[in-house]
């Protein structure tokens, strides 16, 4: 007894100690949020002979972790017994565990939100209270790309958090996180903010902490110390299976601009101008004289989109969209996606030293598309001319109109300083800073009248991407 008596002493010192250092104290916030939050458990029908487990119930924690999970006791997920793996001579289906997560309600009428990711796939969704009640839940709508998906449960009276801002989180701010874990239900970590905007490749900015998450925490809410929600906890970044002190989060600005649509259609309808496009380097900036190495820089326009149509060209730097301006170059998507198609906008584009501003209307997102590029070296007999570590030749009027290109330099051999920018043989040199290139001599000359001190800005053609490098000459 007198044990137990020294450690709650104990505990209650540490508690005062934390405060007067200036922790926060989360029990308030967890008192009021943890009724919100709710485990999510999902099965899936499989046929018999699948095997006699079914199918891989840690599936959702590979795609959590990556394909290199491995769950605990090293276990490689469901395995045919060789002495038993004759298959039924009736086919049946079964439902069997698929995974676990979390989620939160948002409304007092039984909405909640998760991740695409922890329903995706599941037959039956059920959703666990901390009070201990379950409900089976439907899936109202789900959205890949933003990874959240939108439950319902028929039930009254629920219990939700309130939506807060991520744009108002700052570096160094506490954060909480409340899910389950491998299944442990309302387990509470928390943690700082540790970098706002973190890109991925999902086009989604995601908010970077040291809060403890796991598998199962996927579609609990990120709490700052208000108790508003400001993300969906959805990834980890690990190289041991593990949490290694980086989590991601969905913004909850997010999830909560394709709620409306997810409820109303179950999809979201998005916008899209049919651009490839990727990020401006500082060098690539200060080669073609963009103030500031911002914006989205195209490597291809789609024939016939709305970019076509608006005269965007590869090699262009859209700056705005709009009214908002391009900081990333993942911005553009995010905008353009959140655009109703049929709406004409406005683009800002940088081209050849200066600004230009081109009309657009938005078309309809169907499908993301993915260009295959598979440069092919030519074989030349040309006379060859070398240039900043290129061997270089005309390109030829067949390869011209195949490309739908006028001019340029086929590049046919490469070393540095061209090959460390990122030049490889078989590339296509359409300008140098904001002069377009006819010929090898006129390369040559344009080269030669530069200032030395600065990157040379080469446009670079790579099957059917174009894009900006920027190749320095100084010693």
């Amino acid at each position: 007894m007198m044990g137990v008596v020294l450690v709650a002493g104990a505990l209650q010192h540490a508690r005062v100690h934390a405060q007067a250092a200036g922790f926060p104290d989360f029990t308030t916030i967890v008192e009021k949020a943890e009724p919100a939050v709710v485990n999510i458990r999902t099965t899936a029908k499989v046929s018999a002979r699948s095997g006699p487990q079914g199918q891989d119930p840690y599936e959702m924690f590979r795609h959590f972790f990556g394909p290199d999970f491995q769950p605990p006791g090293g276990r490689q997920g469901p395995q045919q017994n060789p002495r038993n793996n004759k298959p039924r001579a009736e086919p049946e289906e079964r439902s069997v565990p698929r995974g676990v997560g979390s989620g939160f309600f948002i409304s007092e009428d039984g909405y909640l939100l998760t991740n695409h990711h922890v329903v995706e796939g599941a037959t039956d969704i059920f959703v666990t209270l901390t009070d201990s009640r379950e409900f089976k839940a439907k899936v109202i709508g789900s959205d890949k790309r933003t990874d959240v998906a939108l439950l319902k449960v028929e039930a009254k009276g629920m219990a939700f958090l309130p939506i807060g801002s991520a744009k108002l989180l700052k570096k160094g701010q506490w954060v909480m996180a409340i899910g389950s874990p491998f299944g442990l239900e309302s387990t509470v970590t928390s943690g700082i903010v540790s970098a706002l905007g973190r890109e991925t490749g999902d086009y989604l900015p995601f908010i970077q902490t040291d809060v403890a998450v796991n598998p199962g925490n996927s579609g609990g809410p990120l709490l700052n110390l208000k108790g508003e929600v400001v993300g969906i906890n959805a990834q980890i970044v690990s190289r041991s299976g593990g949490f290694m002190g980086i989590s991601l989060a969905i913004p909850i600005e997010e999830a909560m601009s394709v709620v409306d649509q997810l409820r109303a259609s179950g999809s979201v309808v998005r916008g899209r101008i049919g651009v490839q496009i990727g990020e401006v380097s500082k060098d690539v900036a200060q080669a073609i004289g963009l103030p500031k190495a911002e914006g989205a820089l195209v490597g291809g326009v789609e024939p016939d989109a709305p970019a076509d149509k608006a005269g965007v060209l590869p090699g262009d730097v859209i700056t705005k969209f709009g009214d908002k301006p391009i900081t990333r170059w993942s911005d553009l998507p995010r905008l353009v996606g959140e655009t109703k198609p049929g709406t004409t906008s406005t683009l800002e584009v940088w081209r050849k030293g200066k600004p230009l501003t081109l009309k657009v209307t938005v078309a309809e997102l169907k499908a993301d598309k993915t260009a295959a590029v598979e440069p092919t070296p030519p074989k030349v007999v040309e006379t060859v001319t070398t240039v900043l570590g290129m061997e270089i030749v005309p390109v030829k009027e067949d390869v011209q109109k195949k490309l739908r290109i006028k001019g340029g330099v086929q590049v046919t051999a490469v070393q540095a300083p061209a090959s460390t920018a990122g030049v490889a043989e078989g590339d296509i040199i359409l300008a140098v800073n904001d002069t377009d290139i006819t010929s090898p001599t006129q390369f040559v000359k344009v080269v030669a009248g530069l200032d030395q001190a600065r990157p040379v800005g080469l446009m670079v053609r790579t099957g059917e991407q174009t894009r900006w490098v920027a190749v320095r000459t100084e010693k």
